[in-house]
């Protein structure tokens, strides 16, 4: 015997069929994260913990000073535009010096990369330019180029220049063999092999390069400022030091950390733009 519901019982049972279903969809929309969020959370942590300890006396103010006064610190030099020229100044030497670094080292890299007798004579000096620090070529360079912008741009250019070449020939001569003999057996010719196989092979390591030499440009730029100017993050570091402004001190040193996230996200971004084709291991 068939027994029939009748037409009024039946919408009882389909809402909640619809909320068991649709319910685990809400709670992932609710607990989902931004990832640039959660990137985000680490130095968040790092500044309330420096908050707290403050507020709570672990940290002496007159040695460190607490976040409030950092802060009033940057909105004084902000409302006089000293921050913005120091700034903008430290900013156009990183550019220029990274340009010239990123188009002499990558250069350099291609010609030992792809050719034997280029890596027999620029591989062994590249190592040795590598082996000395550029930071104790600072006095030669102000007596070779006087104390003019110059010296200060080659010495950024060269950190630059010594990180891009040794990634990007590392990774040249790391791409795949079998690729490149396929495509010789195909009858590619030396010029499309070099743009369509190898140099996209090895825009990874390039990449990982310029992530590095971001680093060394800002790290080159502290004792590049050293040779006399008057303007740049890394005056006012010489300054903070020598008037002991431990609240100025703080302020240039939260600059290089603003200055490295903001670095480090547009190397992430060129990651996305030109390696969309790769698919790499994300993390679980």
């Amino acid at each position: 015997m068939t027994v029939v519901l009748p037409t009024s019982a039946r919408p009882a049972a389909e809402p909640a069929l619809h909320e068991l279903t649709c319910a685990p969809r809400r709670r992932g929309r609710v607990l989902r994260v931004p990832r640039w969020l959660r990137a985000l959370s680490g130095p968040a942590l790092l500044i309330a913990l420096w908050w707290l300890a403050s507020a709570t006396g672990v940290l002496n103010p007159q040695l460190f000073p607490p976040p409030a006064a950092v802060a009033a610190t940057a909105a004084r030099l902000a409302a006089d535009g000293e921050l913005q020229t120091h700034v903008g100044a430290s900013v156009w030497r990183v550019l220029q010096g990274t340009a010239y670094g990123v188009l002499g080292g990558g250069a350099v890299a291609v010609l030992a990369g792809l050719s034997r007798v280029g890596a027999d004579v620029i591989d062994s000096t590249m190592q040795v330019a590598k082996a000395v620090p550029n930071f104790a070529l600072t006095p030669l360079l102000i007596m070779w180029m006087g104390i003019d912008e110059g010296p200060k741009v080659l010495l950024i250019a060269l950190g630059v220049g010594i990180a891009i070449y040794i990634n990007t020939y590392s990774a040249i001569r790391g791409v795949d063999a079998q690729l490149v003999e396929a495509a010789t057996t195909l009858g590619v010719g030396r010029a499309a092999m070099v743009l369509h196989v190898i140099l996209p092979g090895a825009l990874p390591g390039f990449l990982v390069g310029l992530r590095l030499a971001l680093s060394s440009a800002w790290l080159s730029l502290i004792f590049a400022e050293t040779i006399n100017t008057t303007e740049g993050i890394g005056f006012l570091m010489a300054r903070a030091q020598t008037l002991l402004q431990f609240d100025l001190s703080v302020l240039v040193l939260l600059l290089y950390a603003v200055i490295g996230l903001l670095s480090y996200a547009l190397v992430r971004f060129l990651e996305r733009r030109l390696l969309g084709w790769r698919r790499g291991f994300e993390g679980a």
